[in-house]
């Protein structure tokens, strides 16, 4: 299996161990097994009176070996110590499988968390471009559902391997008492696999079928949700229900086709396996007259043979349900990567006088955005960019980030190119606020520090003080220890806005960045707001994209996009 492979080339220590218990496990259990032959005579011997052991005339080759094994061990073949030797053999077969089986699970777990991160990786590094033409959904199926599907399916996988080991086993120990039953029992073991394998092929596409749907599914759902308010405040919510309720019907007929054929293979091999043992034994019995004891013992072993390679197929048609998923998540991981953003290491960057962007140039496909476009952002000023929507504001900003790269001219930052400083240091040299004021359902300050340990306490309330937070933090119970609720709802617009900035002002930048910081909040909110920026105006350059009067009549300088052409205001 593809997916077994794929996992032992990147844990073979983990595979090493994993594979070195289980075949311990199946050598102690060959030897318990191979005492049960001697054993079996021995109590034949008991219940006819004899005090001897059979002579060796009377035993088959398998069994005359090992009476010769004990010998040389020095254990006497009666009935205590055969017994005493199968329990020892089976209890450490059984604290070994332990080891494998937790091995097995740990590996599991271990395999979803390193996919996921490996996802989250790939995608942070990804080019910005690249990022906006991922649907969240898609994103959030890899994360939430293929990682614990994939992590299921190896897990299934591994306890085939763990089957086979143990059928092994069996077989090895089958063709020591009897080659020929052993071979009937293999070719009719092969038979009934065989024949069931279609069922198996069912489950596989069902397994394909049930990552495509959830991957649709968890698209559509995670839109829906983002879009529940509208939705409803028009009346068209059931248009959503109507979608996912077809979404869901898709996935449903996959999940039957799956316990179907699940179903269908579990009680086809219980039969023909009952079959072929009950025919056995009469063919050992009355045709071939084979001892009761070698009987028994075949019956023994070549039936946990057959069942375990019958457990092999059920594990393994497990593991072709969530195999896809692997395989999905690996698809999403390697296109992430190969999407990598490249950001050389350059100058430090420092704002030093301010900030330029000469003769730029952009394209979205055929649509030009900008054309030719210069401005002049001073150390220490505020600049409001102001245009109808798809002017090219936010274009800008994401120039002047880093984010995307021009096709024609430069952005000069303290008069070096950005093309050839750290990006990577200059982006951290830059608080960014957005239009929509994303807060976490934690404390004030985790939502400014954003967890990160470096930042202390009194960083935060700095920040919080700069951005105007601080008077209404300090008198809420707990302060900044106190939770903003789900999405900030405990907070009114223009508390979480000011919380925002504090995040954004958190690491001393030296570049402000507002991306209509101030459109959704009412009059009252965004004068405050204003405020906080002309406060920190003078102290940090501020760029800002508005389309409100107040941030306006602050600016030191505005600029009017439109056509692609920036235009200075008077």
């Amino acid at each position: 299996m593809r997916l077994m492979l794929s996992f032992y080339r990147s844990y073979p220590l983990r595979t090493l161990l994993t594979l070195l218990a289980m075949s311990v496990a199946g050598l102690a259990e060959g030897i318990g097994l191979s005492a049960l032959l001697p054993l079996l005579n021995i109590a034949i011997e008991s219940e006819a009176g004899s005090s001897s052991p059979l002579p060796a005339t009377t035993s088959n080759g398998f069994e005359q070996g090992v009476r010769e094994a004990l010998a040389w061990a020095g254990i006497t073949p009666d009935l205590n110590n055969l017994l005493v030797l199968i329990v020892a053999a089976l209890t450490l077969k059984s604290l070994l499988l332990l080891v494998a089986q937790v091995q097995v699970g740990y590996s599991s777990a271990r395999l979803a968390t390193d996919l996921r991160l490996e996802l989250l990786r790939a995608i942070l590094l990804s080019r910005w471009s690249y990022f906006l033409n991922q649907p969240v959904g898609k994103l959030t199926n890899s994360l939430a559902t293929e990682a614990s599907r994939a992590a299921e399916a190896f897990q299934n996988g591994a306890t085939a391997l763990t089957f086979l080991f143990q059928a092994l086993v069996y077989g090895a120990v089958a063709l020591a008492v009897s080659w020929r039953a052993t071979l009937v029992g293999i070719i009719a073991g092969a038979i009934i696999i065989g024949f069931s394998h279609s069922l198996v092929r069912i489950t596989k596409k069902a397994g394909k079928k049930q990552t495509s749907v959830l991957l649709s599914l968890m698209s559509t759902m995670t839109d829906t949700l983002a879009s529940v308010k509208p939705l409803k405040g028009m009346g068209r919510e059931h248009l959503a229900g109507s979608v996912l309720s077809m979404e869901t019907g898709r996935l449903n007929q996959a999940l039957e086709r799956q316990v179907l054929s699940s179903a269908w293979l579990d009680s086809m091999q219980q039969i023909l396996f009952a079959v072929i043992i009950a025919g056995g034994m009469y063919v050992a019995l009355v045709r071939n007259g084979m001892p009761l004891a070698t009987v028994m013992v075949l019956v023994v072993v070549i039936g946990q043979m057959v069942a375990l390679l019958g457990k092999v197929q059920k594990q393994y048609q497990k593991s072709t349900i969530g195999e896809s998923a692997y395989w999905s998540m690996r698809a999403t991981i390697a296109e992430a990567a190969g999407e990598e953003e490249e950001l050389p290491a350059g100058a430090i960057p420092s704002i030093g006088t301010g900030l330029s962007l000469e003769h730029l140039g952009f394209r979205y496909g055929e649509r030009t955005v900008l054309d030719d476009v210069g401005l002049e952002i001073p150390a220490g000023s505020l600049v409001t960019l102001i245009g109808p929507s798809g002017s090219g504001k936010t274009t800008i900003v994401d120039l002047v980030i880093g984010l995307l790269r021009p096709d024609s001219g430069r952005v000069m930052i303290g008069g070096v190119p950005l093309a050839e400083t750290d990006i990577r240091q200059w982006r951290r040299a830059i608080g960014y606020v957005p239009q929509e004021t994303l807060l976490l359902h934690e404390s004030i300050a985790h939502n400014v520090s954003l967890g990160d340990p470096e930042i202390p306490v009194v960083d935060i309330e700095q920040a919080l003080r700069a951005a105007g937070a601080w008077d209404f933090v300090s008198a809420l119970p707990g302060g900044m220890d106190a939770s903003v609720g789900e999405r900030g709802g405990k907070l009114s617009g223009g508390q979480r806005q000011r919380v925002v900035i504090a995040r954004a002002l958190v690491r001393k930048p030296q570049l402000l960045i507002l991306d209509e910081a101030t459109s959704a909040l009412d009059g009252e909110s965004a004068e405050a707001v204003r405020q906080t920026l002309q406060q920190l105006r003078g102290s940090l350059t501020i760029l800002a994209i508005t389309h409100q009067e107040l941030l306006v009549d602050i600016a030191d300088r505005v600029y009017r996009l439109d056509n692609g052409r920036a235009q200075l205001q008077g």
